[in-house]
C-alpha cells in the first residue's frame, strides 16, 4: 500500500510539474527564428521578446487559454493539498472523491485550453500584432505537454476515484 500510495503521489508531482512547465515555458508555437505561448513571442537571434497584449487580434482567445492553464495549474496543487488532508482525515474505507472532483476540474481546465489553442492556432499566428511572420510555425513542446498534462491528470482524477484509504 505504501508503494501505490508513493506511486500516486509522484504521478501528481508529475502532472503538476508539466502543468507549469506547460503555462509558463515559451514554447506553444515554434519556427526556426521564433517561439510563441500565450504570454509573450520572443525572436531567437535579437533575443528580444513582446508581450501578447489587446493589439493582437484574437487577444480574447489568448486570453482564455491563459486564464484555463492558470485554473488548471490551480486546480492541480489544490487537489494536491486536498489529497494530503484526506489522507489523514478519512475514516478507513472512504473514497478521495473531493480530490478526484478538482483533479477531474484541473484536467477539464487543460483540455478546454489545449483545445480553443488547437482551433484557433491558425488565426492567432496571422495576427498583424506579431513583429514578424509567425504563421510558418509548427507546435512547440509546451503544447504537447498541456496535452500529456491532460492525460495524467485525468488518469490521476480516475485513480484518486477509485483509491480507497486502506491500512
Amino acid at each position: 500500500m505504501l508503494i501505490l500510495l508513493a506511486f500516486i503521489i509522484v504521478f501528481h508531482i508529475t502532472s503538476a510539474a508539466l502543468l507549469f512547465i506547460s503555462t509558463i515555458d515559451n514554447a506553444w508555437w515554434v519556427g526556426d527564428n521564433f517561439s510563441t505561448d500565450v504570454w509573450r513571442m520572443c525572436t531567437t537571434n535579437t533575443s528580444t521578446c513582446m508581450v501578447i497584449t489587446d493589439e493582437f487580434d484574437e487577444y480574447q482567445s489568448i486570453q482564455a487559454v491563459q486564464a484555463t492553464m492558470i485554473l488548471s495549474t490551480i486546480f492541480c496543487c489544490v487537489a494536491f493539498l486536498v489529497f494530503l488532508l484526506q489522507l489523514f482525515r478519512l475514516k478507513q474505507g472512504e473514497r478521495f472523491v473531493l480530490t478526484s472532483v478538482i483533479q477531474l476540474l484541473s484536467c477539464l481546465c487543460v483540455m478546454i485550453a489545449a483545445s480553443i489553442y488547437t482551433d484557433r492556432h491558425e488565426e492567432l499566428h496571422q495576427s498583424r500584432g506579431y513583429a514578424m511572420e509567425v504563421s510558418k510555425g509548427q507546435y512547440g513542446y509546451s503544447f504537447v505537454l498541456a496535452w500529456i498534462a491532460f492525460a495524467f491528470t485525468l488518469i490521476s482524477g480516475v485513480m484518486y476515484l477509485v483509491l480507497r484509504k486502506r491500512k
